[in-house]
């Protein structure tokens, strides 16, 4: 067995130093060495700070702060960079100018910078020159902002009282540069007793809008929470995590934080926010505000046509662990493996003839003569009056399927995901299963920007271990064993069995694995 360990990834934070330790470049190095990647850092001030406030902010000089930057670049490439606190409207330039230079070298660094203008205190951290600067120069070249909501106000220019002022500042702000924000909600309550951050990223045609909700954590201990919560991000994305993923881990890793980091005896003010490894309760991630529910209205996202299909709590299956799960194209499959004992199967139709209603009637029949739990992919308008078992339906269908309709009429329901935002996302509706993917490449579609791995696969799993969950994408039979070690109850296969030399001997192999 090999005894290497994989690499870890470089992510630099480019901040201010605490003397209290709980913040700045300290609380940055801790959550990335508590994430896996390794923390380099490039000073911009020496704050004397403690649990009580910010009595000075000393600035490093342009030369000292280039100096860093440039011993950094020569040895130390990132793969990720987070901004914390630039001094003054010079700093501000000289890191802009520096993240130019290496953004049209044709490096894909993502950027995460924390517009540090206040500090939880109350203390002002920047000089007043500093805003133009940022507005003008740095935003261009950051990929996402984590202002909460004051600072979103001093980027915006505008004050913030309800959420809707809150979807209209970070607009405003997205609009101008270009960039994806996530506003944190420590400072501003929308929903008594909870937190929401508002996640907003995509392109100009297909702007996406994410409340992230939790339950308020009753602590003292907050010190640090926007450079833990950004640093986690920068970790994240230079793990591969997509963005939408890497903001609701962050949020859970400093939600973990919050409740579990004992801190009371640190100082006699606000002290640290804990750095307390991976998250793996579900209690710690953001509840995704699915717009089409009635709290949805509180937040400004509510839709009327949303909520006219919208549905929760679907049919419960017999089983949590599904075992083996054959994904096939024609009925002939269904019969063929039903056959061979195989209980749990999917129709997936991705090109339909005129005969596609028979075609679902028959494989129906099939599912009711052997006792199948049946799931027809995406055509649930032809599955209901047909009566069958179930549907199964990707993120795109919920927006759109008539999901009252599906539970009225007592099918299972299944719904694919594609890493922890869309687990979580899914979750609100409470169907019969989630669906997990893609684990490992797949011959089927391209789904190199969605792969999960086994590890994120153990991780999601986690979250859920009493809840019917299937592993779906690239899994065959050498990798079928490492699936089934992640807990997840059901292994979903297709060119595993319908390719097989043998697919009777795959069916019992595979089952020998999974069940």
């Amino acid at each position: 067995m090999s005894t290497t360990q994989p690499s870890r990834p470089i992510v630099w934070t480019i901040a201010g130093s605490d003397s209290g330790g709980g913040a700045g470049i300290q609380a940055d190095l801790l959550t990335m060495h508590d994430l896996g990647v390794h923390g380099c850092s490039a000073i911009t001030a020496n704050t004397a700070q403690n649990t009580l406030g910010v009595p000075a902010i000393n600035a490093v000089s342009d030369e000292v702060l280039q100096s860093q930057l440039d011993a950094l670049l020569a040895d130390l490439k990132p793969a990720a960079i987070k901004i914390g606190l630039l001094a003054n409207a010079a700093q501000v330039r000289l890191v802009a100018n520096f993240l130019r230079v290496l953004k049209a070298s044709g490096e894909n660094i993502p950027v995460v910078y924390d517009p540090v203008a206040v500090a939880t205190s109350g203390a002002q951290l920047t000089e007043d020159s500093t805003g133009a600067a940022v507005v003008n120069e740095l935003l261009p070249v950051c990929d996402l902002l984590t202002p909460n909501s004051i600072e979103l106000e001093w980027l915006a220019g505008t004050k913030i009282e309800s959420a809707m002022e809150i979807l209209s500042a970070a607009r405003k702000v997205r609009g101008e540069h270009h960039c994806s924000l996530l506003v944190t909600g420590g400072h501003f309550e929308i929903e008594p007793g909870t937190t929401a951050d508002l996640l907003c990223r995509g392109s100009d045609e297909n702007i996406c809008e994410d409340w992230l909700i939790g339950k308020r954590i009753d602590t003292r201990n907050t010190h640090g929470t926007g450079c833990t919560l950004s640093s986690a991000i920068a970790a994240l994305l230079a793990l591969g995590y997509p963005l939408n993923d890497a903001c609701v881990v962050a949020n859970a890793y400093v939600r973990r934080g919050l409740r579990l980091g004992n801190c009371e005896h640190i100082g006699t003010g606000a002290g640290p926010v804990g750095h307390c490894g991976w998250p793996t309760e579900l209690k710690d991630f953001p509840e995704v505000l699915v717009v089409g529910s009635r709290r949805a209205k509180r937040f400004g996202v509510y839709s009327e046509s949303a909520a006219a299909n919208f549905a929760a709590e679907f049919a419960q299956l017999d089983s949590n662990r599904l075992g083996l799960y054959p994904v096939v194209d024609t009925v002939e499959w269904i019969e063929k493996l039903a056959v061979e004992g195989v209980r749990t199967l999917q129709l997936r139709i991705k090109s339909p003839g005129s005969d596609l209603r028979a075609q679902i009637e028959r494989a129906v029949a099939i599912g009711r003569r052997y006792n199948l739990r049946l799931f027809i992919n995406d055509h649930w308008q032809l599955a209901i009056p047909c009566g069958a078992y179930g549907v199964h339906l990707g993120q795109e269908d919920l927006r759109s399927a008539d999901l009252r309709a599906i539970q009225r009429a007592g099918l299972k329901l299944g719904i694919s995901t594609h890493g922890f935002f869309e687990l979580l996302y899914a979750w609100q509706f409470r169907p019969s299963y989630l669906a997990i993917g893609a684990i490992y490449a797949t011959n089927t579609k391209d789904m190199s920007g969605q792969l999960q791995g086994p590890l994120k696969l153990a991780r999601m799993a986690a979250l859920l271990p009493d809840y019917p969950l299937v592993a779906i994408g690239g899994i065959n039979l050498p990798r079928a064993s490492e699936v089934a070690a992640s807990g997840v109850g059901s292994i979903a296969v297709v060119t595993a069995i319908t390719q097989a030399p043998d697919y009777r001997q795959a069916v019992a192999q595979l089952r020998a694995v999974i069940e």
